[in-house]
């Protein structure tokens, strides 16, 4: 297979999982318990003959119109899958942008809460699972909807409400403004100025990976 970076660039993306449909000997890569790309193998020699994944309707078809080495989904609907060849002429560049797509396509299918929970970041992008704090001092944002222990007592996080209850977004990596003033207006006290850019810089990342 050409592609040899697939694996790796498929595990790498927030929340994925993946496992082994033994009936069909694909390896199936998961957002949410649910499937957005497969590599499916022979059952002899365990080369891969197809790669599998989700896309909008009129863009796949398209696409197949463009590609040869582009078909109709391989035993998945033929409207909203598609299944490249692993050694045909599709660009991996191509390749790389259908498979972000279709990660984002089954992962927009679940409520945007659910989203927060799957990619395990809140709407600014903190772990909130790597906080010295989770568990004890604050249950995470994502779980007390945005009422952290930081924020005015019984309100939520200015990010919180800017973010998820006034623009109704996933999380910040929605909005074009990142990091806003209001990120900057919610500094923690307690690191230098130094240490917050680099924590809005680790956050930022949390959010476009």
């Amino acid at each position: 297979m050409k592609y040899e970076w697939l694996d790796g660039y498929l595990l790498d993306k927030r929340g994925v999982t993946k496992d082994l449909q033994k009936d069909w000997n694909w390896v199936r890569y998961n957002i949410g318990g649910k499937m957005f790309a497969a590599l499916c193998l022979e059952h002899q020699s365990n080369i891969p003959y197809y790669i599998t994944l989700k896309s909008e309707p009129e863009e796949g078809s398209f696409l197949r119109e463009q590609y040869e080495d582009i078909v109709p989904g391989y035993y998945m609907n033929k409207t909203h899958w598609n299944s490249v060849k692993p050694d045909g002429n599709v660009p991996g560049s191509l390749l790389k942008d259908l498979l972000d797509k279709s990660y984002e396509l089954v992962l927009s299918g679940f409520s945007k809460k659910q989203q927060r929970e799957i990619l395990g970041i809140s709407c600014c992008g903190t772990e909130c699972s790597k906080c010295s704090f989770y568990g004890n001092m604050c249950q995470g944002c994502n779980e007390c909807q945005g009422k952290v222990f930081h924020a005015p007592e019984g309100k939520a996080c200015p990010v919180y409400t800017c973010s998820v209850k006034t623009k109704k977004l996933r999380n910040c990596s929605q909005c074009e403004e990142v990091p806003c003033k209001i990120w900057r207006a919610t500094k923690d006290p307690g690191l230098s100025d130094e240490e917050f850019e680099k924590n809005i810089a680790e956050r930022v990342n949390n959010l476009k990976s």
